[in-house]
């Protein structure tokens, strides 16, 4: 610099160095200053290193950061490694070499980048989650879930890779195969620990009223909780002993039911399949493994199914209707089965009109000859309901 030319290699590295001996950024126990706690998403540690994206997301942190430290506030600002992961563990596999030799090389990487980028991060507080200190600690917080009762085993339907072993997230997975390797993936079955987030669905709803966020941020989360308001309807299984559950936002169409589905991964699938039909949903159920839950609820797509040779009990009018298999339905929703009313739904409309299932309009209005009525009316071909609106309806049901 003495040239008066702005050499980065040089100027940065003096300060950073400078920054770390120094440790410029380290939170003090000082109880004088008000608290401002600023934690950034912990990175995996891959080899590829850090991309354009962590850098965009950690400089806006650290302008607040430096921000809230300029204005006299104790900065507690940590940088850790979310150092858990199933490449290290596949690296291990093809070389034998322990799954935490390669991560903490990787991790080593990321500390030289984040700080060659002079972001203004407490080093003292570096946080590995491979550390037995921090593990134990959410091994902690697991037990007391689990003694609160909001931690439980269920089966559920999983995203199973048979050559890696192991269960991948909805996000690993695109047409049926692993991302990364292009492995086949399938739906399996399989125990899973679950957490009952939704014991507090109502009072994050609520809470949001409170956050002072932009209002499409807070729809977003709204809809991504998701309450919904209805009825728990049961379906018993002709000429069985077998019945099963679904949920329903519209239990006054429960006259226009003229048909139900079940998931492919449904364990009654195996249960009430008829012999002759056996082959074909079992086909059917293998290949709707292959497709992601993603690509199964893609609006637009084509609706497959199979009969299962099966039917169920309409429970207001006796009215027996077969019971299909098709994976627009998935396991891991509601109960994994619904109740179809193609008059009223475009998507169970589309199914009906495919597989020629019979259509009942129980809503007057709309043209079902063409399409679904998803409007307001009064109800008709629904014997107790009949003259009521909706509201009425659903409240008399």
């Amino acid at each position: 610099m003495a040239s008066g030319v702005y050499t980065p290699s040089e100027f940065e590295k003096k300060w950073q160095d400078y920054w770390f001996e120094h440790k410029t950024f380290k939170t003090e126990l000082d109880t004088s200053k008000p608290k401002y706690y600023i934690l950034d998403m912990f990175p995996y540690p891959s080899g590829d290193g850090l991309h354009a994206g962590h850098p965009e997301g950690y400089t806006a942190t650290d302008i607040i950061a430096r921000y809230k430290r300029m204005n006299g506030f104790n900065v507690l600002h940590p940088m850790g490694w979310d150092a858990f992961g199933l490449p290290a563990e596949r690296h291990a596999m093809r070389t034998g070499e322990h799954p935490a030799i390669i991560t903490n090389k990787n991790c080593d990487t990321f500390r030289r980048q984040i700080m060659e980028l002079g972001l203004s991060y407490d080093w003292d507080r570096e946080i590995n989650t491979t550390d037995p200190k921090y593990v134990k600690w959410t091994q902690w917080i697991f037990s007391v879930l689990h003694e609160q009762g909001l931690a439980y085993e269920q089966e559920v339907s999983v995203n199973f890779c048979p050559a890696l072993g192991t269960v991948l997230a909805n996000e690993e997975v695109k047409d049926g195969k692993y991302v990364e390797t292009g492995d086949p993936v399938e739906k399996r079955p399989m125990k899973q620990w679950m957490l009952k987030i939704t014991a507090y669905a109502e009072r994050l709803l609520e809470d949001l009223d409170d956050l002072d966020w932009p209002e499409g941020i807070k729809a977003m989360q709204r809809d991504w909780i998701g309450r919904s308001e209805g009825a728990d309807v049961t379906f018993k299984v002709a000429e069985s002993s077998h019945e099963f559950l679904v949920f329903t936002t519209r239990p006054d169409t429960l006259f226009g039911a003229t048909y139900c589905v079940l998931a492919p991964e449904h364990s009654l699938v195996t249960e009430i399949v008829s012999d002759d039909q056996r082959a074909a949903v079992e086909a059917y159920a293998d290949e709707a493994s292959k497709r992601s839950a993603r690509d199964r609820m893609i609006e637009g797509d084509e609706k497959t199914g199979v009969f299962t040779g099966a039917y169920a009990t309409n429970p207001v009018n006796g009215e027996k209707v077969p019971i299909w298999v098709a994976d627009y339905v998935l396991a891991e929703y509601g109960y994994g089965a619904i109740m179809a009313v193609p008059a009223h739904d475009q998507r169970d409309y589309d199914f009906a009109k495919k597989f020629d299932i019979p259509i009942v309009q129980v809503i007057d209005g709309g043209d079902i000859s063409t399409e679904s009525y998803t409007g307001n009316g009064k109800l008709i071909n629904s014997d107790f309901l009949d003259d009521l609106d909706v509201p009425a309806a659903k409240k008399k049901i």
